[in-house]
């Protein structure tokens, strides 16, 4: 027979309370103290990260482009008539000499002209010739002439100077004395004309054998032109070098001044660089370079700015200073570093990815002892290629990563593996 016993019954509901209530704290505690437990730090492998030391001491500024080799040295040959390209003599990459044929061409039209052009040279030459010999026949005459009226007019002094002696000796009367000397001054006269006369016709023969002469010249020019427009129709390099292009085919017609062709001196390189627009307000003429061929490096100093912009880029050349490596050649793809200035003395780091000079970005600073980095302000200053100057935010000995963190901006540190 079972024995009822109500103290026991309500001891077992006392602690059923009791266990409930230290239950519902030890929640609160937990729910509490893992409220404030900070998130974990995101884990990154060491490998994958790049990693500097903030440095002091000189940094070099450097700005840094894509270009190519081009020649100093390049003559394009143009067409310098209308013409039809028959043959072509040489392909692109032929060593050539200034008399190698590169092309021919055609152009019946100027051969006609070239003919017609002599001829009408040589017609003027002979008309020259004939004014000449005709003007020198008339000179001659008149030369005669001349010659003819001085004999009468010597003759006629002497003849008034003897009835001048026989007048005073009373031999002959006063009026024959003065007929004759009468006659002897026209003749005088006369003389005196005809020797103006010849002056004036020899003046008059000139001009006109140089109005005929420049007729001459002018028609001998003509054809001179002609001629070497037909010597044209044969292409020539011109310089020693290596033919680059030929942009022209067999049967193509070409208008005067299209480019048929285009030599180079191979020996003679500069580098043509394009540099961002927002980096090549520093450079200048004279500054130092480097310029990578990927055979060697070779180096060199800035020449010319191109003061325009193309596509985001100023155009650089840069003067190759040496000998240049084996394997480079016109059109040949390169990297150009020029060196824009030395700053000595300055807290400087490798330049990070997201880094931009004159401006503040936070990086992760590896605590030291540890494997964790945390995130802190750096303001940073000049830039170069792979360095930037440090304002504030690190000292000297302080290991940055310099890798994209992006994927961790939310975090304000990291756990390296």
């Amino acid at each position: 027979m079972d024995i009822a016993r109500p103290d026991l019954l309500e001891k077992k509901k006392k602690k059923r309370i009791v266990w409930a209530a230290v239950a519902a704290t030890a929640v609160v505690l937990l729910t509490l103290g893992v409220s404030r437990l900070k998130p974990a730090a995101p884990s990154v492998e060491r490998a994958t990260v790049v990693i500097d030391s903030v440095q002091r001491g000189e940094m070099v500024r450097e700005v840094r482009g894509l270009g190519t080799l081009v020649p100093e040295d390049i003559r394009w040959i143009p067409a310098l008539t209308e013409a039809r390209v028959e043959r072509r003599v040489l392909l692109p990459g032929t060593i050539v000499e200034p008399g190698s044929v590169i092309l021919e061409l055609s152009n019946p039209e100027l051969i006609t002209q070239l003919q017609d052009a002599e001829s009408q040279a040589r017609a003027a030459e002979a008309r020259y010739t004939e004014l000449k010999v005709r003007l020198q026949s008339q000179l001659l005459d008149q030369k005669a002439a001349a010659a003819r009226v001085q004999a009468e007019a010597r003759q006629a002094r002497l003849q008034a100077d003897a009835d001048a002696e026989l007048a005073k000796n009373g031999l002959i009367a006063g009026l024959t004395l003065k007929l004759s000397q009468s006659a002897a001054d026209e003749l005088e006269h006369r003389e005196g004309i005809e020797r103006q006369r010849l002056e004036i016709a020899g003046e008059a023969n000139d001009a006109q054998l140089k109005v005929q002469l420049a007729e001459v010249e002018q028609r001998r020019a003509q054809a001179q032109l002609r001629r070497s427009q037909v010597e044209a129709l044969k292409v020539r390099a011109g310089i020693s070098g290596v033919l680059q292009v030929v942009p022209v085919e067999v049967g193509q017609r070409v208008a005067p001044g299209t480019n048929l062709a285009r030599v180079a001196r191979p020996e003679r390189l500069k580098a043509e660089i394009r540099i961002p627009e927002t980096q090549a307000r520093d450079v200048v003429p004279g500054q130092k370079a480097v310029v990578d061929t990927r055979n060697g490096v070779v180096a060199g100093r800035v020449i010319r700015v191109d003061p325009a912009v193309q596509n985001g880029t100023v155009t650089v050349d840069i003067a190759l200073v040496g000998e240049l490596p084996k394997g480079a050649r016109p059109d040949l793809t390169v990297d150009g570093t020029i060196e824009l200035e030395r700053l000595a003395d300055v807290l400087h780091v490798g330049r990070p990815a997201m880094g931009q000079p004159q401006s503040t970005v936070g990086l992760f600073r590896i605590v030291k002892g540890t494997n964790e980095a945390v995130r802190v302000r750096v303001v940073l200053g000049q830039a170069s290629v792979s360095t930037i100057e440090v304002k504030q935010g690190l000292e000297v000995g302080d290991e940055v990563i310099l890798s994209d963190t992006s994927a961790w901006d939310s975090a304000d540190r990291i756990r390296l593996n």
